[in-house]
Parts: C-alpha cells; structure tokens; sequence
C-alpha cells in the first residue's frame, strides 16, 4: 500500500487505541483526514483484511441509526505497526508519528 500522509495519520489514530472500535465520524477528527479521503482508506485496509467491519447494535444506539464501525484485525495490528515503524524514519512523516510508534 502506498504511503501517503493521509493513510499515515489514519494509521496513527487506529493504533492509538488498536483493540477498539473506531467509528468514521471520530477517526476523521482524531486523524484530522477528511472523509473524503478517509473512506477510500478505511475500503483499502478492509480489502487488504487489515481491519474489519461491523454495525452498532441497534438496541444501544439511543434512536439513532447504527454506526458502522471498523476495528483492526491482528494482520492489520501487524501491518500498521511495520508502516509505521518504517515511516518514522522517513522525514516528511516525523511530525505525524508519535514517538510510541517508532
């Protein structure tokens, strides 16, 4: 998958929390990504079996329609790590990774 700076930022915000569930809405504001940009990332890493997919149970969604969520799978957990291990030392990403995932 080719490095960009916007899969980088979308990387760094699922592996800040890499058990969770990640919901688009808070990944576009926790990566700053727009979702213009997010979602065709967010159906690359779902192709690529790096994260899968689900739907809020309608019962505890308070009225509102279910949200799709995405979590990471372990081959994702893997793959982002080794990304952004190897984006930490190139210098155009150094100010988007954080040092605990270098």
């Amino acid at each position: 998958m080719r490095k960009t700076q916007a899969l980088i930022q979308v990387a760094v915000a699922l592996m800040a929390d890499p058990q969770g569930k990640h919901w688009g809405y808070n990944l576009t504001k926790r990566s700053g990504v727009r979702s213009g940009v997010l979602y065709p990332i967010l159906r690359r890493l779902l192709d690529e079996h790096w994260i899968s997919d689900g739907w809020e149970d309608p019962a505890t969604a308070g009225g509102r329609p279910p949200r799709r969520y995405y979590q990471l799978t372990e081959l994702g957990h893997q793959e982002l790590r080794a990304l952004l291990a190897i984006a930490g030392n190139e210098p155009r990403f150094q100010d988007i990774i954080p040092g605990w995932a270098r």
